[in-house]
């Protein structure tokens, strides 16, 4: 499996394939060739096998690809079948919806812990995760090494969590706060912004000028 210089564009991709692969199979589709999965996913075969060539040879000439084969495949590069681990940073509004309605378990990752500073959470067990004090971070990562942390803070708290989470040995942080962080080039971030995806839809939806 080759992971050297693949694009952030293939990478991102990446999901797309596995979501659609799951649901060929679901379907029953055993098979399927790269016209048709490019077809049904809106790209062309010629990307198609351009992508998985960054990763090994997976199709067979005139048969296509073993749908069960490549979703599994898909499966290890992206790192599913890691045993990954996830805690979240604010047990709010947006923390408390990630842990009620977003199935970690599905994209390989382990919800282990919630941090917050509010005593009324504190102590609760959300969603079957137990809440902790924001203070008890270090103390916590310390035992319980963990893959990702879910930062949902508010801005003005997430540059110094961040700082605190790249010195207990986080891996990567997926970022909620609608902040860009600055960290050590060692932990992956990934920003989400919500208004980006509404502006482009924006831009999309309104009349040329």
């Amino acid at each position: 499996m080759r992971k050297e210089k693949v694009s952030n564009a293939v990478i991102r991709r990446l999901p797309r394939y596995y979501r659609h692969l799951s649901d060929l199979q679901q379907a029953g589709t055993v098979r399927i060739s790269s016209s048709a999965l490019g077809k049904s996913m809106g790209l062309t075969a010629s990307q198609i096998r351009q992508d998985l060539s960054c990763f090994g040879e997976f199709g067979q000439q005139g048969y296509g690809y073993n749908v069960e084969n490549l979703q599994r495949e898909i499966t290890d590069i992206l790192g599913m079948n890691q045993k990954h681990t996830a805690i979240i940073l604010g047990a709010g509004n947006l923390g408390r919806a990630l842990m009620e309605n977003f199935h970690f378990g599905h994209s390989g990752f382990q919800l282990t812990a919630a941090f917050d500073v509010s005593p009324q959470i504190i102590g609760q067990e959300l969603s079957g995760v137990q809440v902790y004090s924001v203070d008890q971070l270090e103390a916590y990562l310390a035992h319980h090494p963990t893959s990702v942390a879910v930062l949902t803070v508010p801005q003005t708290a997430a540059a110094a969590m961040a700082d605190r989470l790249a010195a207990s040995g986080i891996k990567g942080i997926w970022n909620f706060t609608n902040t860009e962080l600055h960290v050590s080039e060692q932990i992956m971030v990934e920003n989400v912004h919500f208004a980006d995806s509404l502006l482009t839809l924006s831009y999309m939806i309104s009349e040329e000028l």
